[in-house]
């Protein structure tokens, strides 16, 4: 069975195209700055490898482009549309209205879109993409796989706001977390490794968007993000935690209005507004050229990510692995090195000649002496979707 996984971000889309149950990549991409002056468009299978560098207006735009190159006489994979019986979708926010992948339907669909306000920069692009889907592969099963599935294992004194209850039971404010497909799919990969069912992991998920969960005996337990995906860690362009008065006091004493609070803090905010760049790569070169503003929201960057692990420790009375994923928790040997950091007492110990390779599979970063494993794992959503879509 041919199966294909989108994966709509807020300015891209990642795209494979699997046989399943075998879980053999047939094609894989990535259509990127989508609504920016020059995009870009990746697709690589086993015998083509293609970049093309273009305009891509928005959504729909990108997704008829994949299309176009999954059909190609050339380069292509299919003859037909109808070859892809099943796509599968990534959904950031599913509420409290799903706790489990679900087969898209007109009803599921408004759900998503009532969604809109919790994931203003995701839920609309995911939507989007099931529409075009729907429009284009017309005899396939479209499939939602939401982010906030994983963590529903979260006990409620750890998801419960401690707001009037009223809130809690009738409007389900809450924290629900994010990032769940990939948390999932490497505290699985780490529990492997380990050999062991009763474990304690806490995995990193660091890319423009980060999060960090606690993964007790495979269950997400607890998570840094919260109802939305703004808190917790410090993000590309997202403040994560901060005092709340903040915002009455941005609107009362300094006249912004409320809109423009939300975007100050979702798409003004983080490592971009520390320092006026969002991308980590340049963040790090300018701070090896001694940018002091660079310098100092790498250290506030790992700092938080350093306090979130340790109350994790605590949450779960102990750590066996901790996990690095993601854009960033792959490929920056910099951040671990400097969240791993003054851990030693936690018998937390990075080994920098480990740290500076670039982890394609599973890799070691301890130390022999450490007691905790440290582990790169690489994400693989997109297979993770796969899997869920087809079992399903």
């Amino acid at each position: 069975m041919k199966v294909l996984v989108l994966n709509s971000g807020s300015s891209s889309i990642k795209y494979q195209l699997f046989t399943m149950p075998e879980e053999k990549v047939i094609c894989s991409g990535l259509i990127e700055r989508i609504g920016l002056e020059e995009g870009a468009v990746h697709y690589e299978s086993a015998n083509d490898d293609v970049t093309e560098h273009i305009k891509i207006e928005n959504h729909r735009v990108g997704l008829e482009k994949v299309v176009a190159l999954l059909l190609d006489e050339k380069i292509g994979v299919i003859s037909s549309t109808d070859e892809i019986e099943i796509v599968g979708h990534r959904v950031v926010h599913g509420g409290s209205s799903f706790t489990s992948t679900t087969e898209v339907t007109k009803e599921v669909k408004s759900k998503i879109e009532d969604l809109f306000s919790l994931a203003p920069q995701h839920n609309p692009a995911n939507l989007e993409g099931i529409k075009v889907a729907e429009a284009i592969f017309t005899k396939a099963k479209q499939v939602a796989v939401f982010d906030t599935a994983f963590h529903q294992s979260i006990p409620e004194k750890a998801y419960t706001y401690a707001i009037p209850k009223k809130f809690v039971t009738e409007s389900k404010i809450r924290l629900y977390g994010f990032h769940g497909t990939s948390h999932k799919y490497v505290s699985e990969k780490a529990i492997e490794y380990l050999g062991k069912n009763e474990s304690k992991i806490i995995t990193v998920h660091l890319g423009n968007g980060c999060s960090i969960s606690a993964v007790q005996n495979g269950r997400s337990i607890d998570h840094s993000l919260g109802f939305g995906p703004v808190t917790g860690l410090v993000m590309g362009t997202r403040s994560g935690d901060i005092d709340h008065t903040l915002i009455f006091y941005l609107v009362n004493s300094l006249g912004y209005k409320i809109d423009e609070v939300n975007t100050l803090l979702q798409k003004e905010s983080g490592m971009f507004g520390l320092t006026g760049y969002s991308d980590l790569r340049d963040i790090e070169a300018e701070a090896s050229k001694g940018n002091k503003d660079c310098q100092l929201a790498l250290d506030i960057n790992t700092y938080r990510i350093k306090k979130y692990i340790g109350s994790y420790i605590a949450a779960m009375n102990g750590v066996d692995a901790i996990v690095f994923t993601a854009g960033i928790g792959e490929n920056s040997s910099l951040v671990r090195e400097k969240v791993c950091e003054g851990l030693e007492f936690f018998g937390i110990e990075i080994d920098t000649n480990k740290n500076s390779i670039r982890a394609k599979e599973l890799t070691e970063i301890h130390t022999e002496n450490s007691k905790v494993k440290l582990l790169v794992i690489p994400t693989n959503e997109e297979l993770e979707i796969a899997k869920q879509a087809f079992a399903l």
